[in-house]
């Protein structure tokens, strides 16, 4: 029998619908913006003198933001770097190893606290971690081998390993956060000095105009870094707890199998896996 999906994947699905949806209107309504201001400047001034279409490219698009556009470059550099080391890390492999996890079963059925704790020991993974903090509780002259208070142990590392990765994932809320607001100011900067620009000087709607254009460029920008922020946070949010959940799942196994309330010939796995990896 197949394990449904977790919410975790259901949640993912959603996000990257939402993100597709997303994409699609962005790049359907830039054509459609493009086509309408070429169209109004040909039809106000084809009696003047013929269009000129200027291709601007994202560099000067970028020049044209002005300093905030540094910042927001910025912005973007750490959401790339933040999301690499969140994929390279936040994995089954590196947060709950299932050659780690089978040899613990073993020890722990063989009731080998030593082998166990020795095995913890010389791993960097959350799941390691997380038995040997219950491995310190034990007790084998109290009820169950002392399980209660390793179950408290196991729980209380537990949330400090979600704290350790979710410092990482956090950063990518702030970004998501920041590069929008940095991105408005830019615009409400820009907008400020074309009018001033239009109110010390015999300036014309024209000017007025491309100012406010190269004032929206820090908006854009800005969106441009957020979107792909927000994502990400939700995407590696949900994932750490996926991730924590299975580790939660197998030290509890491994503490049931050490307890002697499951008994069983060998490491064998708990029911099903989680699908998050």
């Amino acid at each position: 029998m197949k394990p449904k999906p977790s919410n975790t994947i259901r949640r993912g699905q959603r996000a990257l619908a939402l993100l597709a949806l997303a994409l699609f209107f962005l790049t359907s309504a830039l054509p459609l913006a493009a086509q309408d201001e070429g169209d109004g400047a040909s039809g106000g001034e084809a009696a003047a003198a013929p269009v000129v279409e200027e291709n601007v490219s994202a560099l000067d698009l970028y020049k044209q933001g002005g300093n905030f556009m540094h910042i927001l470059l910025v912005c973007s550099i750490g959401t790339i770097a933040v999301a690499s080391y969140c994929f390279v890390q936040i994995n089954r492999s590196k947060l709950a190893p299932q050659g780690l996890v089978d040899q613990v079963n073993a020890a722990m059925a063989a009731k080998d606290v030593g082998a166990a704790y020795n095995l913890c020991q010389g791993s960097s993974s959350s799941y390691a971690k997380v038995i040997a903090g219950a491995l310190l509780k034990v007790n084998f002259d109290r009820d169950l081998a002392n399980k209660a208070s390793m179950m408290d142990a196991s729980a209380e590392v537990l949330d400090e390993e979600e704290h350790r990765q979710m410092v990482w994932v956090n950063y990518l809320n702030i970004f998501a956060t920041l590069a929008p607001m940095i991105g408005l100011l830019g615009t409400v900067w820009g907008m400020i000095e074309a009018f001033d620009k239009l109110a010390t000087t015999s300036g014309d709607a024209k000017q007025l105009a491309g100012g406010i254009k190269i004032a929206m460029v820090t908006t854009a920008g800005g969106l441009i870094v957020g979107i792909p922020s927000m994502f990400f946070f939700f995407f590696f949010r949900d994932r750490v707890q996926g991730m924590m959940t299975v580790i939660q799942r197998h030290s509890s196994f491994a503490i049931d199998i050490l307890s002697g309330e499951i008994r069983l010939q060998g490491a064998e796995q708990p029911g099903e896996e989680s699908a998050a990896e």
